[in-house]
């Protein structure tokens, strides 16, 4: 599939898109069509579902607009459909105060469910910042994710980049935490 012929962004503004991207599975089904198309079987094969799990999941992506059938193949009197991303990225609503991060919590059940003997670089650095340093550094994790996305070669095993950078809200002090 070309990639010129994909929109760089899909925009999730329906409470249907948003069902159908807030779950694990189907992220995981996402994922596999990040770099290129796949039928059902191979879907099911690499998320390790059931087809008739990844051929639902798959389903519900579709009627939301976020996979599509890019190529069709006769196979012993069968139709293949191979489905893939709709666009190059998704675009979430932002959560709003208090829900959850969509993105946040699909990221690290991905991380805990990564092999714990792989090679991981995971980091936690708590910063003060200026609003302009705070703006520039992320510029600068959005540009470095791009740069990296544009080398992307579908034949290297995946590997996934997750960010935030946020101010914290308030935290409730616990008795563990007391001096």
């Amino acid at each position: 599939m070309p990639t010129e012929d994909v929109p760089e962004t899909f925009h999730v503004t329906t409470g249907e898109q948003l069902r159908a991207v807030s779950s694990l599975t189907r992220h995981r089904i996402m994922a596999v069509l990040r770099f290129e198309p796949a039928t059902i079987t191979q879907i099911a094969e690499r998320v390790g579902l059931a087809k008739g799990s990844s051929s639902y999941h798959v389903r519900l992506l579709e009627r939301a607009g976020l996979v599509k059938v890019v190529r069709t193949r006769k196979v012993r009197g069968v139709t293949e459909r191979y489905y893939a991303m709709a666009a190059r990225s998704i675009v979430l609503p932002d959560p709003g105060e208090g829900g959850p991060d969509v993105l946040m919590r699909h990221a690290v059940a991905d991380l805990e469910a990564a092999p714990m003997d792989g090679e991981r670089h995971v980091r936690m650095a708590h910063l003060r910042l200026t609003g302009a340093q705070f703006a520039e550094l992320g510029a600068r994790l959005e540009a470095l994710a791009d740069e990296y996305r544009q080398l992307s070669d579908p034949s290297l095993p995946d590997a996934s980049l997750v960010f935030a950078l946020f101010h914290p809200g308030p935290r409730e002090q616990s008795e563990g935490d007391s001096k």
